[in-house]
């Protein structure tokens, strides 16, 4: 029981860093290694200044849908892990964490909804000058993706887990 529980606490500190920092890095989509975009700002790398530029990207309706749902993930996971630590002191013996796993798997589904939207409708929300046929996901977009099943699975057990003592 014990190494279930500390299993699990490990998977979902382990998916809520890796939903933040899918939420926050700048590489959701690549053109080149030096211009990238994220959900927030499109970035380019200044080799005189050895720094990266960055910009507001442009705000469409899915750009804001997508940030939208990631937040709203990232703000449920954390959610969940609170209440799971509330309910591990309080609640009594032979109960299950039925809050806790539902709110991990809505953090999972807003996470799926916020990639299959940025999935097909990366024209809309990336829409620059430039050809999107000449760019690709970054690694950011890859652990959003990744997040999800993790964050369904640790849901569900939660849902099924019980308190023994």
């Amino acid at each position: 029981m014990v190494f279930l529980l500390i299993s699990l606490v490990v998977l979902h500190l382990l998916s809520l860093a890796m939903l933040v920092i899918a939420t926050l890095e700048k590489t959701w989509w690549v053109w080149t290694e030096s211009e990238v975009s994220n959900l927030w700002h499109y970035c380019m790398y200044d080799n005189a200044t050895e720094a990266w530029l960055c910009s507001a990207t442009n705000e469409s309706d899915w750009l804001q849908s997508v940030q939208a749902l990631m937040v709203l993930s990232v703000v449920f996971s954390s959610i969940s892990f609170l209440l799971f630590l509330g309910q591990l002191f309080t609640m009594s013996r032979g109960r299950l964490f039925y809050i806790t796993g539902f709110c991990q798997a809505f953090a999972g589904f807003t996470d799926f909804a916020a990639c299959l939207i940025s999935t097909f409708h990366r024209k809309e929300i990336f829409d620059d000058s430039r050809v999107l046929n000449k760019g690709h996901f970054g690694y950011c977009f890859i652990l959003a993706w990744l997040c999800v099943p993790l964050l369904l699975v640790s849901g569900v057990l939660y849902i099924h887990l019980r308190k023994k003592q």
